[in-house]
């Protein structure tokens, strides 16, 4: 159900579409709906959003948003993403509230995990 002033949804840019998708699929489980050579979905992974071709990518040192996941065992999290070619941008560090991670995927677009436990 859409709601009035609700993030609905959100993009990316994506030098390297089959890259990108393939890294959130092995690292993370999401599945993608190809809208042509140049756009691809993903959906039910807490927001709905997709990737398309461009040769930029979203840095949070340079204002892009930082998106975080959540992670019921985050240093197994941290291994998945070194596994299927994430980069670790800053290790597992604590803050009030828990800890996480910063990882860079295929395209270069920075994304940050975080647990409680």
């Amino acid at each position: 159900m859409h709601q009035h002033g609700k993030i609905n949804y959100v993009e990316f840019p994506a030098r390297d579409l089959l890259a990108t998708k393939s890294f959130f699929s092995e690292a993370f489980g999401w599945t993608f709906t190809d809208y042509g050579p140049d756009y691809t979905a993903f959906s039910d992974v807490g927001l709905d959003g997709g990737f398309y071709r461009a040769d930029m990518h979203s840095e949070p040192s340079k204002g892009g948003a930082l998106i975080v996941f959540y992670s019921d065992s985050l240093e197994q999290t941290e291994i998945n993403v070194r596994q299927t070619g994430g980069k670790i941008v800053q290790a597992i560090f604590d803050f009030p509230g828990g800890r996480r991670f910063h990882f860079v995927e295929p395209s270069g677009n920075e994304f940050a995990v975080w647990s409680d436990k």
